[in-house]
């Protein structure tokens, strides 16, 4: 639940990540537990990453964002389409990054309600400045932290098929596939399906 999670900037060091989430759900699906996960990850190089610091910033996230997901959803990650793959992975982001999916909820999905499908830079700094003000650990950031993570959203926006163009502030509403709907409400997670504007 994302409310019993601290607040955390660690999108900066991690943000969409799905090509990793994947190569993590296949040894999942193999029957590897997270240990021999981490160990084949850092020995393979499986992220296909240049230096291991960099493994060592994402591994714990894509991790925490695997042990997220059940197995259908598991293997609907591996086995599913790519636009599939990307909605599972925004989904994890949001079960294990409260700022993220607070973010969502509050900014994107209201914005879809309401047919206003821009996002403004006020958008952001608005929903950063109101946490800030709610949270002395958001309030305590670095303004160089801030910013970073505000960058580090909207390329989870683009990369999710949410933001149309990498530059742009258009939103697009998530085409779901029903049976991943109905999956993520009989789990009882219908809010994070709310949240990217269903």
């Amino acid at each position: 639940m994302p409310e019993e999670l601290e607040y955390s900037s660690s999108l900066n060091g991690a943000s969409f990540l799905l090509f990793e989430l994947k190569q993590v759900a296949k040894l999942k699906q193999q029957g590897l537990d997270s240990k021999e996960i981490r160990k084949k990850v850092m020995e393979e190089n499986l992220f296909q990453f240049d230096n291991k610091g960099r493994i060592n910033r994402a591994l714990p996230s894509v991790m925490r964002r695997a042990e997220s997901l059940d197995s259908f959803l598991i293997n609907y990650l591996v086995e599913g389409s790519n636009d599939m793959a990307k909605v599972i992975n925004l989904y994890a982001i949001m079960k294990t990054d409260r700022l993220f999916f607070e973010f969502m909820d509050e900014v994107i999905r209201e914005k879809i309600y309401n047919n206003n499908f821009l996002i403004e830079k006020k958008d952001i700094n608005v929903f950063f400045a109101a946490k800030a003000e709610q949270s002395e650990k958001v309030a305590s950031w670095s303004s160089i932290n801030t910013e970073k993570l505000k960058r580090a959203f909207m390329q989870v926006l683009y990369e999710s098929g949410i933001l149309k163009n990498r530059k742009g502030n258009e939103i697009n509403r998530l085409i779901i596939d029903d049976e991943l709907k109905q999956h993520f409400i009989q789990i009882g997670d219908k809010k994070y399906l709310e949240a990217m504007g269903e």
